[in-house]
């Protein structure tokens, strides 16, 4: 449905390198009914999904560590992030781009991904929307080594934690990554791993 508060939209591209960045012109309707002409910049990197792997006989999760240089940039000392395996879907649905993902990421072939829920991570500049996943792994499940496709510059280090270790090291400072922390909530609301 189409916001009748927004008119006179007008996109400017400002960069396409990576990924597209835009300023956007138009007027919003305030709740006086009277117009303001707004601009703001909106970065679109497309959409995404998540996924949390997880095994509840050694009561682990599967996560991933890799350097994101925006968070370098921004007084993280080592620029590396402890983080669920996750990319953007590129044209798939979101069960297969986290089916994918986790095999590229971390070599494990998953069977079986549920859906919890989507989110907006940064909805004052991203246009992006993220699907999360939880999915059951067993050793069994693993097909290679992970480390992502190194054409893509992917480094990425796989690790297998206690889950309780991993919902620590939230509060301890490790994980600093809003999709990891929620999904690492997730599970431990869900009571799945204390069962």
């Amino acid at each position: 449905m189409k916001n009748k508060r927004v008119k006179n939209l007008k996109r400017e591209l400002l960069s396409d390198n990576w990924y597209r960045l835009e300023k956007v012109s138009f007027d919003f309707r305030l709740g006086n009914g009277k117009w303001e002409s707004q601009t703001r910049e909106a970065f679109d990197r497309g959409n995404g999904a998540v996924v949390l792997m997880y095994n509840l006989e050694k009561k682990t999760v599967i996560l991933t560590q890799q350097f994101r240089l925006p968070t370098y940039l921004n007084c993280n000392e080592s620029g590396f992030m402890i983080e669920a395996c996750a990319g953007l879907l590129d044209g798939n649905n979101p069960e297969d781009c986290v089916r994918k993902e986790a095999e590229e990421e971390t070599g494990y072939c998953l069977d079986q991904v549920e859906k919890i829920f989507e989110s907006y991570m940064s909805p004052g500049a991203v246009t992006e929307i993220l699907h999360f996943f939880i999915a059951e792994y067993t050793d069994e499940m693993k097909v290679g080594g992970g480390g992502g496709i190194s054409k893509e510059q992917e480094r990425i280090d796989v690790l297998e934690l206690p889950f309780e270790d991993s919902f620590k090291m939230i509060t301890g400072g490790e994980i600093r990554d809003a999709k990891t922390i929620m999904l690492l909530q997730h599970l431990k609301i869900s009571g799945k791993m204390t069962k």
